[in-house]
């Protein structure tokens, strides 16, 4: 598989007592294949699936298959700690009838580079499905290192990498040193430099409410080759990129920013908080200073 584009790490829209907003998950699935995103992924962190029974990830899997109707790739994450639970959710991902998978570090277990490969490795068998490994040291507090990335290209399936640590050098040593494994912005305020060193696709949460914003920038820097007209649109994007990550309330703003766009995305499953009304109000001019720079930008209106 070929990943090319924006794909949306999809929220799990709530209602206030945490049972699933149908409707609003009907609405954002719609929302975003109508936006132009190119993909959307079911359980990344964005979808609280840390957050979910394992009954509650399964059904999420089905009723997002069944939503987005081949309209555009589906990728579900199998995300757990023990490689039993994750082969579980990988054949019931292919079972559902993902295009793709979203393999990440098993959390708090705190693996080595070749455990985590033997982990990759076991999942891969279990599905033969497209993968895109999930490298966060931020969360799962180990990198996938060489010595795991070496082990990985014994199978063709792991052809992408949402690389999310931060480490420009990181970047730079994928880009030279593993080619065959594309690279996938993970680290949203570094997209113009993974763009610059050959990233075709942008796995960003903030396309949940903003996909004109970050089809616009992937549009300049990947499909035009426009890196002045790409620094504008980073440029103008960068203060709700800030917004986004302080005070540890990414998932909350994503949800909030989806329900200013008329989808009640509702509240973030505990031990998180919605967000209080000055941050709302903060977030809200964020996006109305960004969109409106955008379109000056473009031409298109946001």
């Amino acid at each position: 598989m070929h990943f090319e584009g924006i794909y949306t790490p999809i929220v799990t829209p709530y209602h206030d007592d945490f049972s699933l907003n149908e409707n609003a998950l009907a609405e954002t699935v719609n929302h975003l294949v109508a936006a132009g995103v190119h993909g959307i992924i079911v359980a990344g962190s964005t979808g609280e699936y840390y957050a979910q029974t394992t009954e509650e990830r399964l059904d999420m899997m089905t009723r997002c298959a069944a939503l987005i109707d081949g309209r555009v790739p589906m990728i579900v994450g199998t995300g757990a700690i023990r490689t039993e639970d994750s082969v579980m959710f990988a054949s019931a991902a292919k079972a559902a009838g993902a295009d793709a998978l979203l393999v990440a570090t098993p959390p708090y277990a705190y693996p080595t580079g070749r455990e985590i490969a033997l982990h990759a490795l076991t999942v891969d068998r279990a599905a033969n499905l497209p993968v895109m490994l999930y490298n966060y040291p931020g969360r799962m507090s180990v990198n996938m290192d060489e010595d795991c990335l070496d082990r990985l290209g014994r199978s063709p399936n792991f052809c992408a990498i949402k690389e999310s640590s931060g480490d420009v050098n990181r970047l730079h040593m994928l880009a030279r040193d593993y080619p065959h494994i594309a690279l996938s912005c993970g680290m949203d305020d570094q997209a113009l430099e993974f763009f610059a060193w050959g990233a075709r696709s942008w796995v960003c949460a903030g396309s949940n409410f903003a996909p004109e914003a970050h089809i616009a920038l992937y549009q300049a820097c990947a499909v035009e080759g426009d890196f002045t007209k790409g620094r504008a649109i980073m440029s103008a994007m960068l203060p709700l990129m800030r917004v986004l990550e302080q005070g540890g309330k990414f998932v909350q703003c994503i949800k909030y920013g989806l329900t200013l766009r008329g989808i009640d995305a509702g509240p973030p499953r505990k031990p998180l908080q919605p967000l209080n009304k000055d941050d709302k109000r903060e977030l809200a001019e964020v996006i109305r200073t960004m969109n409106t720079a955008i379109s000056n930008i473009t031409g298109a209106k946001i």
